[in-house]
């Protein structure tokens, strides 16, 4: 049988909530199921990342090792290859309700060189979740529920550094794991998007989205995902992406063995940034030295030297 082909682009909405439905989920064989196979795209020109000035965070030094070289540290929301292809966006079937085997997702977030990794991830709802610190300077871990109609507080907790890193050399790049962080996923008023931030260090970001079945993927540096396994039937396929001000999604008929190839395309967003993110020139900053409290702090991007954000080279059809 001839695949379809779906196409669905600009129309933004909110991310559909589970609690008010409820949800639940059957593990069952699957025969000769289907399969989706597509693409995300961003449409339109590249949104520049983020700009942090380290002078305003602590550990400067060792957090500059990642930076512009002067003094700026850069937060790209926006993996995008030549065609516009996005990646680190999570689509998922949002109304299944028996299927293939639904394992656990992987929960555990690392900090590492003042970056959280991975920058976007799938859980359960009520999942326990890890963070643990491999720099040898303190974190601080505050999680957020978001949506549209507000937002809250998970948990809190101090992020401890490994008490055998050395002491009062913030150049060190030595990671060793520190004492976690467990805490439990617990969503709140049908919510179902979380991210992660160090307190210390708002450049510091993972996001989140719960999933109720198996049926999900996060898009490749492509913007290319898979989705198998599938029961024959109709349901809402979702696109989102933590950069984005929503979702976009559609309904499929999925077949048995056959494959639905789909193509998602987001417009680029508006450029919202605020002004102590946006890059500009730092007067209080002599490139190679920054001047606090009467003392010289080299801060030199050893581990990785950022491109400096400016006219994007093209714009994507």
């Amino acid at each position: 049988m001839k695949p379809f082909l779906f196409w669905v682009s600009c129309v933004i909405g909110s991310l559909v909530c589970f609690a008010a439905m409820g949800w639940s989920y059957e593990e069952v064989p699957v025969a000769q199921g289907g399969h989706i196979t597509g693409k995300v795209v961003l449409k339109g020109e590249k949104p520049p990342p983020k700009a942090f000035n380290l002078i305003t965070y602590p550990e400067p030094v060792y957090c500059g090792r990642i930076s512009t070289g002067t003094a700026w540290r850069l937060l790209d929301f926006f993996e995008v290859d030549a065609e516009g292809g996005l990646k680190n966006a999570v689509v998922f079937l949002d109304d299944v309700g028996k299927g293939k085997p639904f394992p656990t997702p992987a929960a555990t977030i690392r900090a590492q060189d003042c970056t959280l990794s991975p920058p976007v991830m799938v859980v359960k709802p009520n999942q326990p979740i890890t963070v643990v610190n491999m720099d040898p300077i303190l974190h601080d871990v505050q999680v957020y529920e978001v949506a549209p109609f507000g937002s809250a507080v998970m948990f809190h907790r101090p992020l401890r550094m490994n008490p055998y890193h050395p002491k009062n050399a913030p150049g060190v790049h030595e990671h060793r794991p520190g004492e976690p962080v467990v805490d439990i996923i617990t969503f709140t008023k049908g919510r179902r998007v979380f991210y992660l931030e160090c307190g210390f260090h708002e450049f510091m970001q993972t996001w989140g989205l719960a999933v109720t079945n198996p049926y999900y993927a996060i898009t490749d540096e492509h913007g290319n995902f898979t989705i198998s396994d599938i029961p024959e039937g109709v349901y809402t396929l979702v696109a989102w992406h933590p950069g984005l001000g929503g979702i976009l999604d559609m309904k499929v008929v999925v077949l048995s063995e056959d494959t639905l190839h789909v193509r998602f395309e987001f417009p680029t967003p508006k450029d919202r940034r605020m002004a102590h993110t946006t890059m500009v020139d730092n007067p209080h900053y002599d490139p190679g030295a920054l001047e606090t409290f009467g003392q010289k702090i080299e801060i030199v991007p050893t581990h990785e030297r950022q491109q400096t954000p400016g006219p994007q080279p093209h714009s994507f059809p």
